[in-house]
């Protein structure tokens, strides 16, 4: 039952005590029974002139107007109309319609009346089956009156629920798959960044032990720090820094760099670990097949809860064989399919290549 959702949350002084009882389906239901009885003065009969005399009314009918209801809901529907057994459910619904309504006038005539302080003789159980035509019309709007009001309910928090389900399992999904293009991230990282660190160790560089520590710090975020859908942009600005430091460390002379951040403010929440993809590739792409002096700009501007990110690398002469398939696997494109995801319309990626140079720029609305 829903009834009690359509009242502003605000009325109530205590929203978690709301919260119980919405959960609660045992008390949802005593309180929609009790409700009904309640309103009953306002829905009596004008020959029902005492209060006393339509509560009794309203008690006696009471039963009655709940097997009904709950047969229809939760066994005439689910076992014959939803399984397409229309006949079935015709036939024991009217069946059972007769016999509640037959049920129902003999019970305010035996039973209701006599306890209100009627003490007219009314039609006995034989009259009422004759005249059987009129119990139907009369008395079925009455006994079935908040069946209809019932199942109604029960639908829309039935669809609320099927709805808030759907969500769920959209939202795990999305989750599912997001952690698994982050995973796809770690391992090629670290497999770029080992490779660096191996070079090093063979030459025998002193700048191997800042690349330990600098790999150290890269893989603490990806792997502990940015769990959740959302990081300070900072965190990223940082990410890319150390990125930048390692590649830094590999190409020394080789590499003309330059990388600004600004922000108007450190806190921003973006997806983590989407930008440092578009930096590496710059990398890979546009420097470890250079034979001379490469280029790489970056800069990121956050500004009014919008981030703009361009990325631009020079590209050497020879073509580079891209053995691991890192434009269409998991490169630009996991990329791409995160921020689909994360993104969804809240973001422009625009792509210039040429001969010599190739750019990215990113727009990205920060909600």
């Amino acid at each position: 039952m829903g009834f009690l959702l359509t009242f502003p949350l605000s009325m109530y002084p205590n929203k978690k005590l709301l919260d119980s009882v919405l959960q609660n389906r045992a008390l949802l239901h005593v309180l929609f029974w009790l409700v009904g009885l309640l309103i009953a003065p306002f829905s009596s009969e004008q020959t029902i002139q005492e209060l006393s005399a339509t509560f009794i009314y309203r008690l006696v009918g009471m039963p009655i107007k709940i097997g009904a209801t709950y047969l229809l809901a939760y066994y005439q529907i689910p076992k014959f109309f939803r399984m397409k057994k229309y006949g079935l459910f015709a036939l024991s619904f009217l069946l059972s319609a007769l016999v509640f309504t037959i049920i129902y006038r003999y019970n305010n005539i035996h039973l209701a009346e006599a306890w209100a302080g009627d003490s007219e003789e009314g039609e006995s159980l034989l009259q009422i089956v004759k005249q059987i035509d009129f119990t139907f019309l009369v008395y079925f709007p009455r006994v079935y009156g908040y069946a209809i009001i019932f199942i109604f309910i029960k639908m829309i928090r039935g669809r609320s629920a099927e709805k808030k389900q759907l969500e769920a399992l959209k939202k795990e999904k999305t989750d599912a798959e997001l952690n698994f293009l982050k995973a796809q991230i770690h391992p090629h990282f670290l497999f770029n960044t080992l490779n660096n660190l191996y070079a090093l160790t063979i030459t025998k560089s002193d700048k191997a032990p800042s690349v330990v520590a600098k790999l150290s710090e890269i893989l603490d975020y990806m792997l502990y720090q940015c769990k959740g859908d959302r990081v300070p942009v900072k965190k990223e600005i940082e990410l890319l820094e150390h990125y930048i430091d390692l590649e830094k460390l590999r190409y020394g002379e080789r590499l003309q760099h330059s990388f600004q951040a600004t922000t108007d403010d450190p806190q921003t929440m973006i997806a983590p670990l989407i930008l440092v993809s578009f930096v590496e590739n710059a990398f890979k792409h546009g420097v470890s097949g250079a034979t001379d002096q490469a280029i790489i700009e970056a800069s990121l501007t956050i500004k009014e809860n919008r981030l703009y990110f361009r990325v631009f690398n020079s590209k050497p002469v020879k073509a580079q064989t891209d053995e691991r398939a890192y434009k269409d696997g998991i490169g630009l494109k996991n990329v791409q399919r995160q921020l689909d995801l994360t993104y969804p319309g809240l973001y422009k990626w625009q792509v210039e290549e040429l001969k010599n140079s190739y750019e990215i720029n990113l727009e990205i609305e920060c909600l």
